[in-house]
């Protein structure tokens, strides 16, 4: 696990996270198959955009407050086998991976969070872990809802 000495550098680490995520959900968006599909994945690269915009402020302001809640989880993807990207994957196999890359990150930040040298450390890796449980919820509820009611 990386080791950080400076809240600069688990910002850094942070926007960088949010860049990959915006990238992962762009190219998605570009290899979706119908227009619902691609808004869904756009909405989603916006969202990271939102976040990596966010984090960036906190970065340039050096203060951060860290408000922990609760969020469901419907331990849906704990139960999906692992999909690779391809350009012709099917909505179902979209999802599913997203809600593993998402589950990747909470657990990555959590973990992140439990070996963090300080309280302030701490939170923004718990805020981070938050922040991808929140998505990860949306992607189950977006699959409760189109695959699984369709079967």
């Amino acid at each position: 696990m990386e080791k950080f000495s400076s809240i600069d550098e688990i910002l850094d680490f942070a926007i960088n996270a949010e860049q990959e995520a915006v990238d992962f959900y762009n190219q998605l968006a570009e290899n979706s198959k119908t227009e619902d599909m691609r808004l869904v994945f756009t909405s989603f690269a916006q969202e990271e955009i939102s976040h990596k915009a966010r984090l960036t402020t906190i970065k340039k302001e050096g203060s951060y407050k860290a408000e922990p809640k609760h969020i469901a989880d419907l331990k849906i993807s704990n139960y999906m086998v692992d999909v690779t990207p391809t350009p012709d994957m099917t909505y179902q196999e979209a999802l599913v991976l997203a809600m593993n890359k998402e589950k990747a990150a909470f657990k990555l930040y959590y973990d992140l969070a439990k070996v963090a040298s300080n309280t302030e450390m701490r939170d923004i890796f718990l805020s981070l872990a938050q922040e991808e449980s929140k998505h990860k919820l949306r992607f189950e509820i977006e699959y409760d809802e189109y695959v699984l009611r369709e079967n």
